[in-house]
């Protein structure tokens, strides 16, 4: 896939539970957000779950909100719909990826004055 100019890639991370399935196979979860720069408009997403239909279920969930303004729902829709044991790892990450946002943002502003 092809990705605009005006998009970014953010990964979050977090830890995960031993008994977790993931642990086997990596010692954290991440999170990688395609977004846009601007808006913060979640685009695309990837994350290191041990089935990819698990991915591309978190995927679907995130796709079309936007990581600043919606994170409430975000994190409600995960609650909701997310039953898995990684659902505090995936909360989690994708706070993380929020956070780097924030900063990123806030370094291109201060970058401008």
């Amino acid at each position: 896939m092809v990705y605009e100019k005006n998009t970014i890639y953010i990964l979050g991370t977090s830890k995960i539970s031993k008994n977790d399935p993931i642990a086997a196979l990596y010692d954290i979860l991440f999170v990688g957000i395609i977004l846009e720069r601007e808006s913060g408009k979640i685009m695309d997403l990837t994350c290191n779950m041990v089935r990819d239909v698990t991915s591309d279920f978190i995927k679907a969930i995130l796709i079309g909100y936007h990581l600043i303004d919606d994170i409430d729902d975000i994190i409600g829709e995960i609650q909701d719909r997310f039953h898995g044991m990684a659902q505090k790892a995936v909360i989690a990450a994708v706070k993380d990826a929020r956070n780097k946002y924030i900063m990123i943002q806030t370094n291109s502003v201060k970058s401008k004055i």
